[in-house]
């Protein structure tokens, strides 16, 4: 995982950085993945790991410093066969061997020391990291663009604007890396904080092109010629569908409130953030946390390599489902996660069976 050292007084030195023009090593065209018509498609691979969905539990603790301080943050890249649902198997490029790449959370004012790698035993590909949060040449690509074991190099740079940023690869072919899950958040929290909140959740959205259909059993490669029509198989939340509903639905508790995070990491596609079953009472809309939010507001549109982020109040149990309003993409592209508010009904708000009517029957509409 990305690690955060702590504070130290060494010095970084910036370095493995390549010319502009460079190829990648496994003699990718500009587009990346595939590029010639496919007829049919291998047999699933066996996955090199149980998950590529990164927990979206795992957010790092909020701020709670008042100077300035210095972060060592260790970051590599790792590519992974995994499933992206049963029998579908893909080759995904990540930051930290998960999708989205690890939440990184830092105050404004505060240094990142930046050591990037790119192991050989762990990629085929060039890979870089551009971030978002940052001024500079790239966001830090121009000097972290690394072969596989030509690493480690190492950046530093102050975080002048707070705000919630993507940070993603950028190669050249960044829509390949990106759909293949190269893509995370790093929020740099303003210097009197953000609003207390008693839980908060990060997730990830973005498109996966393949060269199968949606829910055809086998292999699928990535397809430069569907991404180019911007024709994604499978719209997804942190590289796996369905991950986290029903028995994996996130929890939380009536009474609550809860942030969440939604990183669209694209490459291509705005999306809708939309809670069916809720509204969000603040949305820090594209990731402003210096204008006030927005209130209550329903659901909101998220250019693709942008974070946005609402809180939302929980006072009825039930499902919330996490949608994009363009729901083509969570019908047929299997865009959806649900959290599950468990606690005491609230009738006073909402009744289900207000006349004592017998149950009708168990089923889900979304």
């Amino acid at each position: 995982m990305v690690k955060l050292l702590g504070a130290t007084g060494a010095a970084g030195v910036a370095s493995g950085c390549l010319s502009d023009g460079e190829a990648s090593p496994n003699g990718e065209d500009g587009n990346g993945g595939n590029t010639e018509p496919q007829h049919g498609l291998e047999d699933p691979m066996s996955p090199d790991v149980d998950t590529i969905a990164a927990d979206p539990t795992d957010v790092p603790d909020p701020v709670d410093w008042d100077e300035p301080r210095r972060h060592e943050i260790e970051m590599q890249t790792e590519e992974y066969i995994a499933e992206v649902e049963d029998g579908v198997t893909h080759r995904f490029m990540t930051f930290e061997g998960q999708v989205p790449g690890p939440m990184i959370r830092v105050r404004e004012g505060d240094t990142i020391h930046l050591t990037f790698d790119v192991p050989d035993d762990l990629n085929e590909h060039l890979h870089n990291v551009d971030f978002h949060a940052t001024y500079g040449p790239g966001g830090g690509a121009e000097h972290t663009t690394l072969l596989p074991g030509d690493g480690p190099a190492e950046i530093e740079f102050t975080v002048e604007y707070p705000g919630a940023h993507i940070y993603h690869c950028a190669p050249g072919n960044h829509d390949y890396h990106i759909s293949t899950g190269m893509f995370g958040t790093i929020l740099v929290e303003p210097e009197d904080g953000l609003p207390e909140v008693d839980r908060e959740f990060y997730v990830g959205q973005h498109e996966l092109y393949t060269n199968g259909d949606n829910g055809e059993e086998g292999h699928h490669e990535w397809d430069a010629e569907s991404a180019q029509d911007e024709n994604p198989t499978y719209v997804l939340f942190n590289g796996e569908a369905g991950r986290f509903t029903g028995e994996n639905a996130l929890h939380a508790e009536v009474g609550e409130t809860v942030r969440l995070y939604w990183c669209n990491g694209g490459p291509n596609h705005v999306s809708n953030p939309h809670p069916i079953g809720n509204v969000f009472k603040r949305w820090y809309d594209h990731g402003d946390v210096v204008n006030e939010p927005m209130r209550w507001v329903e659901g909101s549109t998220l250019a693709a390599g942008m974070t946005g982020f609402g809180d939302m109040e929980l006072p009825v149990p039930g499902p919330i489902h996490l949608v994009d309003h363009a729901l083509t993409r969570v019908v047929q592209k299997d865009l959806l996660a649900t959290i599950e508010v468990e606690g005491e009904p609230q009738p006073d708000i909402y009744n289900p069976d207000p006349d004592g009517a017998p149950d009708a029957g168990e089923g889900e509409a979304y």
